[in-house]
């Protein structure tokens, strides 16, 4: 058996593909200039950078034109949530979102009440995770300036109905944007306007390091006619973002999205990558009976690489800290970090009982996870489980 770690903490972030170091790697000596320079050196780097934002555009179906890049996700979603209740200046002020959203939705839409004055509006969700559309409707008049909602969740991997909720938008004339971080380079994902299947989408971000490319980069796509008021002033990036470009990082994301854009292509990935996770939730189940696993049931709802898994009246910290020693690595809902105890409000806000979402731990897997890894995941597990269990108060 290895030695080697059982990485499945992969929600949070990929290894970098070996073809993306190499174009990092050559970014960093061939093409440091700055890209907005006129020389001959800064013009390549400009090359390289348009050549990336191309094959961006491709991995999503969407104009080059209409990629803008940024350095990360959540700054991504800041403009979107930020930029766009600015453009509407005070003509709508409300803003929809729901109570299971990334922190960095919920840090934005705060910002937003704050400095703007904007009205946030939670929609509820059910003990599955998904939004209920007539929920949404519900909350939606002429005076909401954005829809913002995650495709997929982080923390349980559950697959929002985006194209109703898209469809429910443009009856409102309402910009929607999709928290995409967790869906791109893991499933199909179309924007519309260069096919009749494409979602029905306004802004979407997500970033490279989520699909096995570098940190430090990440993208806006904001669809053509979206009213957007720049957070970084400056003339780069078409006037949306200020700021020279990360040439490095942004090359390592075009190399990102063109193998993304390969595996996704090929419905086998998926298909393998499901039949791992079933596996690795089924042996779990075998080995610790009282394990519950969140999230929707039926399978069309969940993300292939995503189980969200809680062990009841233990604490995930305790859990991961000796998954770690034992050589697994897996994450929480629980902000484990700054010594807080307090569970996941995303699980809390699907009913999950506190001493059930305390003990929750979610295991992400990656296109590069095998079979031998799951499996020995299933076995340090259950260990673990046990020996934590024994020390319960009966």
């Amino acid at each position: 058996m290895s030695d080697a770690p059982v990485y499945l903490d992969n929600n949070a972030t990929t290894q970098p593909a070996r073809e993306v170091v190499d174009a990092a790697t050559k970014a960093m000596r061939e093409f440091w200039h700055n890209p907005s320079s006129v020389h001959r050196g800064g013009q390549a780097a400009r090359q390289q950078v348009e050549l990336a934002r191309r094959s961006i555009a491709m991995l999503i179906g969407a104009s080059p034109r209409e990629v803008t890049f940024t350095a990360s996700a959540t700054e991504s979603i800041a403009l979107a949530v930020l930029g766009t209740v600015r453009a509407f200046a005070g003509q709508r002020r409300r803003i929809v979102t729901t109570t299971v959203e990334h922190e960095a939705v919920r840090g934005a839409c705060e910002a937003a009440a704050r400095d703007s004055g904007a009205e946030v509006i939670e929609v509820t969700v059910g003990r599955d995770g998904l939004v209920d559309p007539a929920a949404l409707e519900d909350a939606m008049d002429e005076s909401v300036a954005l829809v913002t909602m995650h495709g997929v969740n982080n923390e349980t991997g559950a697959i929002q109905p985006i194209d109703t909720v898209g469809r429910i938008c443009r009856e409102y004339g309402t910009p929607f944007h999709c928290d995409a971080t967790q869906w791109i380079g893991k499933l199909p994902f179309e924007v519309q306007g260069r096919s009749s299947g494409g979602l029905p989408v306004d802004l979407v971000s997500f970033s490279a390091h989520k699909f096995h490319g570098p940190k430090g980069v990440g993208v806006l796509w904001a669809g053509r006619g979206t009213r957007l008021s720049p957070m970084v002033p400056g003339t780069q990036e078409r006037g949306r973002r200020g700021g020279t470009e990360n040439t490095i990082a942004i090359m390592g994301m075009g190399v990102a999205a063109e193998l993304a854009a390969a595996w996704v292509s090929d419905d086998s990935g998926r298909v393998r990558g499901e039949a791992l996770r079933d596996r690795l939730v089924c042996g779990i189940r075998e080995r610790v009976p009282g394990a519950v696993v969140h999230g929707p049931s039926d399978a069309t709802h969940r993300i292939w690489n995503t189980a969200s898994i809680g062990f009841p009246r233990l604490e995930a910290e305790a859990i991961l800290l000796m998954l770690s020693e034992r050589g697994v690595y897996a994450s929480a809902g629980a902000a484990c970090s700054s010594g807080s105890l307090d569970p996941s409000p995303v699980l809390l806000a699907m009913g999950i009982p506190p001493e059930v979402a305390h003990g929750t731990v979610r295991f992400s897997l990656s296109r590069e996870t095998t079979e031998s890894e799951v499996d020995r995941a299933v076995e340090i597990v259950a260990e673990v489980v046990e020996r934590l269990g024994r020390g319960m108060p009966g």
